[in-house]
């Protein structure tokens, strides 16, 4: 696998980090994560559980080694900088300061492994107007205006499904650690990243802050391109009350599917870009998907070279007949699903472990004699 050979230390918790040393795990590195003694990654206690699992903790830590050490206590301190040595990465999520304060800081680190990637991922990183301040990513998404195009049919900002912040921050940090990492072949040296979510989000709206940048006012939101404005990326009803959408405004879309519905006329509504003009398009839309059912419509849509999708639910988006030819599911010995790897190699693909550590179940095989360093938790 591509990263055989690659050892991590995995100081964080929830999930930008974890997600970044998943795949690192599922590809080949021997991740080693340290958590606290007592309730270790609090991860582990977000529902739902199957048995005493935590699901959301199985799905980000599969793969990996589990080590419990008390960072405040000199023996615990001593026992990761020496785990450090012969580590490649080394990934923390604490706020700025913290692990400079439990002594394992980057000086600390780089003094025992001069070629370690050391990446910091936080809400607003190691320096700036915002240093030091909690956030999670529900914060993030107001603050970079993400949240402001996220409206619901009153108008009013919506909660987003999915922590965006959290999931650019830690793709962001996969990229920088593994660009320090091919950096690091050519000058033996290794590397501090500062990754904040913030930054991070903020770069992800390149496609929608083009009028901010020129000094523009927020345009209204119902009609950009891609949060209402047109006819061709919406959503609509069925007659059986589900929805579907239309997700490609490149002509070539556009003049099929108008043309098969007998509407070229409409045509050139769509190809002026998004706006308001786009409204007789949208009845029309309206009107036509609320005549048949989406299983009427995924049958005729199918034929077609058009963008389009239903609106699944997360068991129908699982049982998918792409998701299973792409290996995205994954069963284990026992019948469980797991979420499969998203990175496809031709050669040395992933191999995950389809397990995940008990709290400890590691420290004295990673860390032999470590009775004093983790007394509240029991290894292995």
């Amino acid at each position: 696998m591509k990263l055989q050979g690659v050892k991590v230390i995995d100081l964080s918790w929830f999930l930008p980090g974890p997600l970044m040393t998943l795949t690192f795990a599922d590809h080949g590195a021997d991740v080693i994560k340290v958590e606290p003694p007592g309730e270790g990654d609090p991860g582990r206690h977000i529902g739902p559980f199957d048995g005493d699992e935590s699901v959301f903790f199985r799905n980000l830590n599969r793969g990996k080694k589990s080590v419990v050490l008390d960072l405040k206590s000199p023996a615990g301190r001593e026992a990761l900088l020496a785990l450090c040595e012969d580590a490649d990465v080394f990934v923390e999520s604490f706020r700025p300061g913290v692990a400079d304060r439990l002594g394992v800081g980057y000086a600390d680190i780089s003094r025992r492994s001069p070629a370690i990637v050391y990446c910091s991922i936080s809400a607003f990183g190691a320096q700036g107007a915002y240093a030091g301040r909690p956030a999670h990513d529900l914060a993030l998404e107001a603050l970079t205006g993400v949240l402001s195009l996220t409206l619901g049919d009153d108008g009013r900002p919506a909660v987003p499904g999915l922590p965006i912040a959290d999931l650019v921050a830690g793709l962001q940090a996969q990229s920088a650690v593994l660009m320090a990492l091919l950096r690091r072949k050519e000058t033996g040296k290794g590397d501090r990243i500062d990754i904040a979510m913030h930054d991070a989000l903020l770069a992800a709206t390149a496609n929608v802050i083009g009028p901010a940048l020129l000094g523009l006012p927020q345009p209204s939101v119902k009609h950009q391109r891609t949060t209402g404005g047109a006819a061709f990326y919406r959503i609509y009803d069925t007659a059986d009350k589900r929805q579907i959408v239309l997700a490609g405004q490149e002509p070539k879309f556009i003049d099929t599917l108008l043309r098969t519905f007998g509407r070229p006329d409409l045509v050139p509504l769509c190809t002026r870009g998004p706006g308001p003009h786009q409204q007789p398009v949208i009845d029309f839309f309206v009107e036509t998907f609320a005549s048949r059912t989406l299983a009427d419509w995924l049958a005729f849509l199918a034929d077609l070279d058009v963008c389009y999708g239903p609106v699944n639910t997360l068991p129908e988006a699982l049982a998918d007949a792409n998701v299973a030819s792409r290996g995205m599911v994954r069963i284990d010995a026992n019948g469980t699903r797991h979420l499969g790897p998203p990175i496809l190699f031709l050669d040395e693909p992933a191999s995950p472990k389809l397990t995940y550590p008990a709290l400890g179940e590691h420290t004295r095989r990673v860390i032999p004699n470590s009775t004093d360093i983790a007394s509240r938790t029991p290894g292995e």
